[in-house]
């Protein structure tokens, strides 16, 4: 008979939980499609590379999941209470008519386990489906082959989701009952009488803590932008995050005083149609809420910029490869090595560290005549007597206030003006000519530019191996030379080739194509490459690495994806989150006024007026905590753009309008969804 009821009730009530359907529904199905990932990349023709890259990605998933499965589980509890407290009424009817508090928690549990039936099932059919377009988008994202696609059903994801669901489930029952034995029959059948209190906040208190909060996030919003280079630590970067926090609470509780006032002040406004009631709704529903408000305001906020940082970054770390890294191979070897304890070189390195890349290839029996072509061979050089304080001339004082934490007592690095043009030519980049008292410096670490830009404009001198050079231009030139997947250059000089010598030689560079005309053939001489192992005791005190054009590019493209799904995953689940509370909190609120309602019939109201100022009700309390994000996300996105510059072109734009995308459908399908059940609720039946 107990589970008959629970099968009515849950038919009867269905528009009622829609919300709680829909929300379960999303949550299993996106739980399920990221933790497939694994299963849905087995049919991939990677490289060995990205395979790596995918396997690590997997185990991030993995990690990532239990965070997100105590979210989801909060989210299902807080739905449980609004399901329990719009049925308050109807509970207390089951004790008049004799029923017991362990029968009504029994009724719950059938409820629950129903609900979590047909939502794993339908959430799993749907997480299934999706998971192939996912499948799709790895694959996109990796760059990998479709040939070998396959629709996959992953019976991982599917134990792991259904585990993680029924932990949650059982949680809510607990809840559940805990809930009902602490019910008071007159508490059950008078709720709906109850009436919040509109309490109107001082004005003058609130327009003070609005000025304090808005002067709060507006040093936030500069530290974030203005001062930007300045956070070299973990104490300046907690420090905007922190009055964020702050900022974001007191100007919700501000407005939620201030709003009310304002608007009863202009009374042709407040008293025009149903305006009056609406606002006194909503201003009581953000008093009581100010709290959940702002973790709703700031969870949306981290979803925004978490998206469009995340949803562009493999872009960024992908869009200059071609610039970045124009040749095949890069060879680099530490010459004239010292015994230091504080590097810890061994015996053998320091032996090693006299022969030059092209003897130690010989003796690793790798030809470069049959491997490599546009073979460029350079030296490096750096001594101690030319650290970076003493390039920076009369800056270096400020400067190190300013950026404290920077290496200034690191040796600069120099190049001979031929070997720079030689390898310029081959990278498409600009060549140079020089005076004989004249340098250069090359740079394209944009922060490290504007510190050494500021030393160019004083006119500062070098002085290396006794003879003063100084700057040909007042700012730094774009270069680089070595090969990455970002810019990291943050300065190197070009000298005149007889400002240098062996004396100070530091380094080896030989940089190369190979001979090879397909990926094949490049494939199997990176293989080659790949065989020298330094751990082999044949190569013991090797101290000769190697970057490719392919390592480089794989590692950018699945460090890219990797960061792109785990933001992803996040930023829905935080964006389902938000909406979900704001549509419980809703929801729930309409079951207490419907009483309310059904007195502005009783006066005449019409029925269209009614929905009318219900949909805008909804409406401002949806978009009050969204306006607030949106502004802080666009000082965060800025801050995430100055991070991004590091990998490259940031192109923000297309991130920022799929983030724009997920919103509409999410945040707005939501906001449709409670409309529509709060109208279902207040229907005068």
């Amino acid at each position: 008979m107990l589970f008959k009821l629970s099968l009515n009730n849950i038919k009867k009530s269905f528009k009622d939980y829609a919300i709680y359907f829909f929300t379960l529904i999303l949550g299993v199905a996106v739980f399920y499609v990221f933790n497939a990932i694994e299963d849905q990349t087995i049919f991939l023709n990677v490289s060995k590379y990205t395979y790596d890259i995918i396997t690590l990605m997997n185990r991030m998933l993995e990690f990532v999941s239990v965070f997100v499965s105590f979210i989801l589980g909060f989210l299902i509890i807080y739905a449980s209470r609004f399901l329990i407290k719009r049925r308050n009424k109807e509970f207390g009817t089951y004790m008049i008519l004799g029923m017991s508090k362990g029968k009504i928690s029994k009724i719950l549990l059938f409820e629950t386990i129903m609900i979590g039936f047909i939502s794993l099932v339908v959430g799993l059919i749907l997480g299934v489906i999706l998971s192939q377009v996912m499948s799709i988008l790895v694959a996109n994202m990796f760059e990998a082959d479709l040939t070998k696609f396959a629709f996959v059903i992953s019976k991982d994801a599917i134990i792991k989701t259904i585990i993680y669901f029924a932990i949650m489930y059982l949680l809510v029952m607990i809840f559940n009952t805990i809930s009902v034995s602490k019910c008071k029959l007159i508490d059950l059948l008078y709720s709906s009488k109850k009436s919040e209190q509109v309490k109107i906040k001082n004005p003058y208190i609130c327009i003070i803590i609005f000025i304090i909060a808005s002067t709060m996030l507006g040093y936030a919003y500069y530290l974030v932008t203005i001062k930007v280079t300045e956070m070299i630590n973990l104490k300046e970067v907690v420090k905007p995050v922190l009055l964020g926090v702050i900022g974001t609470f007191l100007i919700i509780w501000s407005l939620s005083g201030l709003i009310l006032k304002i608007v009863m002040s202009l009374k042709n406004l407040y008293f025009n149609k149903l305006n009056s009631f609406t606002l006194r709704q909503l201003s009581s529903k953000i008093n009581t809420t100010v709290f959940s408000m702002t973790i709703v305001c700031l969870m949306l906020f981290i979803t925004i910029c978490t998206l469009s940082s995340s949803l562009s970054l493999k872009n960024s770390m992908t869009a200059n490869l071609k610039e970045l890294a124009p040749v095949d191979i890069q060879f680099m070897k530490n010459l004239d090595l010292e015994v230091n304890d504080d590097y810890g070189y061994t015996f053998e390195e320091v032996e090693n560290s006299k022969y030059l890349i092209k003897e130690d290839l010989e003796k690793l029996n790798f030809d470069i005549d049959e491997n490599l072509k546009d073979v460029i061979d350079i030296n490096l050089y750096a001594t101690n007597d030319v650290l970076v304080k003493d390039t920076l001339g009369s800056y270096y004082e400020i400067s190190k206030k300013k950026y404290p934490m920077l290496m200034y007592d690191m040796a600069e690095t120099f190049i001979k003006l031929s070997d720079y043009n030689k390898i310029a030519k081959l990278y498409g980049n600009k060549t140079y000519n020089l005076k004989e008292n004249e340098y250069i410096i090359i740079a394209d670490f944009d922060s490290w530019k504007e510190i050494r830009d500021e030393s160019l404009k004083n006119n500062t001198s070098i002085n290396l191996l006794g003879k003063t050079y100084y700057p040909k231009y007042k700012e730094c030139e774009d270069g680089f030379i070595y090969i990455s997947s970002n810019h990291i250059n943050t300065g190197i000089f070009i000298v005149p080739d007889d400002a240098v010598n062996e004396s100070i030689r530091a380094e080896n560079v030989i940089t190369a194509n190979y001979k090879a005309n397909n990926k094949e053939g490049k494939q199997k001489i990176e293989d080659k490459i790949n065989d020298i192992d330094p751990d082999k005791e044949e190569y013991k005190g090797l101290t000769l690495s190697a970057s490719s054009k392919i390592a480089i590019y794989a590692a950018s493209v699945g460090l890219g994806a990797m960061v792109t799904f785990i933001g992803i995953y996040l930023g829905i689940i935080f964006m389902i989150t938000s909406a979900a509370l704001l549509a419980l909190k809703e929801l729930s609120e309409s079951t207490d006024n419907k009483e309310r309602f059904n007195v502005l019939r009783k006066i005449g109201t019409d029925e269209k007026l009614i929905n009318k100022a219900l949909f805008r009700q909804i409406l401002i309390f949806f978009a009050f905590p969204l306006v607030l994000s949106i502004i802080h996300s666009i000082f965060g996105i800025i801050f995430c753009n100055y991070l991004l510059e590091t990998f490259g072109d940031s192109q923000l734009l297309k991130s920022i309008i799929m983030t724009a995308i997920f919103l509409v459908i999410i945040y707005g399908g939501y906001f449709i969804i409670t409309y529509l059940c709060s109208k279902n609720i207040i229907k005068n039946r």
